[in-house]
């Protein structure tokens, strides 16, 4: 069985090419989810913990330079690699301010586009062998475990529904800073309208239910704007 080194989203619309990026890189040790337009890519990286994003930029529905923008929004650290076919300095240059670790020209070998993820990682050092609790977090008394969907204060623990868990997870990761309306929307439902935004307030009131048995951890309204999970820093 071959080890796993670390997690791969990767979001190219060629699925042939997909197919043969994922397979080799799966043989290498990596797990790799694949998504084949901007919109899959982003909810498959909002419900999970990646180490590192390839996209290709001409993609359907929100291209990658797009795609690398709403990431950052979410995760300031995550390395990104765009896979492209367009090969201008304006377009590296672009790739670069929306956020891109590195820039590789289609057509590449998985053997280059190997070696430009190990080099990535071994930069960032994104990838640690004990960092298998990046998605438990601790907020004041509550310990909050996004994959089991649970939310324990000592010995007692609320189960969460899966909305309540993906919006209590974009707050973690943005906690004591202001996160958007839309963003939230567009990150847990796809958009930004107004059914879905009331739905979303109601998560919201119940969050704040499951936290008021610790004071320091509070769900603040930014009104007209969005949210903010205060928490003590330690």
């Amino acid at each position: 069985m071959i080890d796993v080194i670390g997690k791969i989203l990767l979001v190219e619309d060629d699925e042939n090419l997909g197919f043969v990026i994922k397979d080799n890189l799966e043989m290498e040790g990596y797990l790799v989810d694949l998504a084949t337009d901007g919109n899959e890519g982003f909810r498959l990286f909002h419900g999970a913990t990646y180490d590192i994003c390839l996209l290709d930029v001409m993609l359907p529905e929100k291209d990658g330079f797009t795609l690398a923008q709403d990431i950052r929004k979410v995760n300031q650290n995550v390395p990104i690699i765009f896979l492209t076919a367009r090969s201008l300095d304006e377009d590296k240059i672009k790739g670069f301010q929306s956020g891109a670790d590195d820039y590789i020209t289609k057509p590449f070998s998985v053997g280059e586009l190997s070696y430009r993820i190990k080099a990535v990682l071994k930069r960032t050092k994104s990838i640690e062998p004990t960092d298998i609790q990046k998605d438990i977090f601790h907020l004041g008394k509550f310990i909050f475990d996004f994959p089991n969907q649970t939310l324990t204060l000592e010995n007692d623990q609320q189960s969460l529904t899966k909305k309540e868990a993906d919006i209590l997870k974009l707050l973690c990761l943005n906690k004591n800073q202001l996160v958007s309306r839309d963003m939230a929307l567009k990150v847990i439902w796809g958009d930004s309208d107004y059914f879905k935004g009331r739905s979303m307030d109601v998560f919201i009131t119940k969050l704040r239910k499951y936290l008021k048995e610790d004071p320091s951890v509070e769900i603040i309204n930014i009104h007209g704007t969005g949210f903010k999970l205060s928490v003590p820093n330690h």
